[in-house]
């Protein structure tokens, strides 16, 4: 099954995708934002083009695990997303996935500037490794 995660931000949104050898994740592309309405055209597109099957989204919530306003910004988004599209959208807990990318790039001494074009992408691997995992152990 074909799975593309997305690590949605104000500004940007992280892409990653699943491939169905070795349940093996990958970053695919970082979107910079430009209106709600060409960033779900964008996505549906490349949803097609990339054959997905399941569209994970990761949630922000706060370490406590209560909502916060950055919650309700993705749920937002995930609603118009779902009006645009008849694939099948899930949520997983992304707490932690952009702060753990953002250590990887710095100890690989990736500048700042260059972090940005890889931590939301990569964030979303994240997301998507753990969404794969917690559904791997739950059908064990």
């Amino acid at each position: 099954m074909i799975i593309i995660a997305l690590d949605i931000g104000d500004k940007r949104i992280g892409i990653a995708k699943s491939y169905p050898i070795g349940d093996m994740v990958l970053p695919l592309e970082t979107l910079h934002r430009k209106s709600l309405a060409y960033d779900l055209d964008y996505l549906v597109k490349l949803f097609k083009t990339h054959g997905a099957e399941l569209i994970v989204c990761g949630l922000p919530v706060n370490f406590d695990g209560t909502e916060s306003e950055q919650t309700k910004k993705t749920l937002y988004f995930i609603n118009k997303l779902k009006e645009k599209t008849d694939i099948p959208i899930d949520t997983a807990d992304e707490r932690f996935t952009t702060l753990d990318a953002t250590a990887v790039l710095l100890e690989a001494d990736v500048s700042r500037k260059d972090r940005k074009q890889y931590v939301d992408k990569i964030a979303a691997s994240y997301i998507l490794e753990e969404y794969l995992k917690r559904k791997k152990a739950k059908n064990n």
